[in-house]
């Protein structure tokens, strides 16, 4: 195994932890709001409301912090996109997940300090983090002060289709949010990355 190197520094596990933990709060009273029977409720409604509430907007100032780490240290570097090979890294990377792991295989692209997020990786990040991210904020504080939504989009409600929208982005970060634990599983170790996020070393395999 190559020699560990430090990848992570502390605001970025700090704003990593904090993200993790909000949304974990706000997927838990999103589906309590969304699904729950008003007879057995997951978490009590109003509660439900107030702790969303809560965690969006602690996500939301967090999400600050991302963009101005990303702005004011070297970090922002590894979301750079090379658009020119991007269709066949991905490919390459997609290999590997799909058959290249499973043989042992070496990764096509290893992590380094130049390096951190394979192309798969960073072209999903980008998309959650410069997309997605900024969707459910913006939906969030819209349905947070309703009066700013406007009232018809195309003769349909504008607080509806607000909602849906907020509703289908936050199913598709809770779905990243899935993937990215499995996928984070798959270091020198099950555990190796997440480890990581502790004491900001990155483990080769």
């Amino acid at each position: 195994m190559s020699e560990r190197f430090y990848l992570y520094p502390i605001w970025l596990r700090l704003w990593h932890a904090i993200n993790a933990f909000m949304f974990l709060v706000l997927l838990a009273t999103g589906l309590s709001m969304q699904y729950s029977n008003p007879d057995w409720p997951l978490i009590r409604f109003d509660l439900a409301v107030q702790f969303h509430n809560i965690a969006g907007i602690i996500v939301s100032f967090n999400y600050l912090i991302f963009l101005m780490g990303n702005l004011a240290t070297a970090n922002g570097a590894y979301y750079k996109m090379n658009w020119k090979t991007l269709f066949d890294d991905l490919l390459k990377q997609l290999n590997y997940y799909l058959f290249g792991v499973f043989k042992k295989q070496p990764t096509p692209f290893p992590i380094n300090q130049s390096r951190k997020f394979n192309p798969l990786q960073k072209f999903t990040y980008v998309v959650t983090m410069y997309g997605m991210m900024p969707v459910i904020i913006i939906t969030g504080l819209a349905l947070l002060f309703p009066e700013m939504i406007i009232d018809k989009v195309f003769q349909s409600s504008g607080i509806f289709l607000t909602a849906l929208l907020h509703t289908v982005v936050g199913f598709m970060l809770s779905m990243f949010l899935v993937i990215h634990v499995y996928f984070s599983t798959m270091g020198s170790t099950p555990t190796s990355n997440f480890k990581s996020m502790v004491n900001g070393f990155h483990e080769p395999h």
